[in-house]
């Protein structure tokens, strides 16, 4: 960041105790810290806990997983139900956090949750968001995900790390 977000001016980096160089407006008198996008995406597992919803988005024919922005006072529990429902047409029974990373093209930070939804239905799917969505047993998923994608590393991780140890809030 090289100018406060508030009023314009150029930042100039100072010594804050306990946090090292951060920007600093000499005009408004505050540290700014960095800001980021919030997102979500979600590793959707059916009521058996043994298939996967990928879905394709914008005419692109590579399978990825649902995702959307954190809204202004949401939390990223709540995003997650929102975004299922909204995308999907379905609701989430139960989730749980999987892992984060940020996302250096889009200047987000990811967070990634494997949730369990109520059925199987692909009626509510929303055709202004969603091109297409399939369920993939956890090995079909594993190939049919777009590769070196984070949603890629979110779900490898998930399969290959966390699925033994999940543990859902229903």
């Amino acid at each position: 960041m090289k100018y406060c977000y508030e009023c314009g001016t150029a930042l100039e980096e100072r010594f804050l105790e306990h946090e090292g160089m951060i920007p600093y407006c000499t005009k408004c008198g505050c540290y700014r810290f960095p800001i980021f996008s919030t997102a979500v995406s979600m590793i959707t597992l059916n009521p058996a806990c043994d298939k996967i919803l990928l879905i394709q988005q914008y005419g692109r024919d590579s399978n990825i997983l649902v995702a959307g922005y954190v809204n202004k006072g949401e939390s990223a529990e709540e995003t997650v139900v929102r975004e299922v429902r909204e995308e999907i047409g379905l609701e989430v029974k139960a989730a749980a956090f999987n892992k984060s990373e940020y996302f250096a093209k889009s200047n987000t930070l990811m967070l990634n949750f494997a949730c369990i939804v109520e059925s199987e239905s692909l009626e509510g799917l929303n055709r202004q968001e969603v091109d297409k969505a399939a369920w993939y047993s956890f090995e079909e998923a594993k190939s049919a995900i777009r590769p070196q994608s984070l949603a890629e590393k979110f779900l490898l991780h998930f399969l290959e790390k966390s699925v033994k140890r999940f543990s859902f809030d229903y």
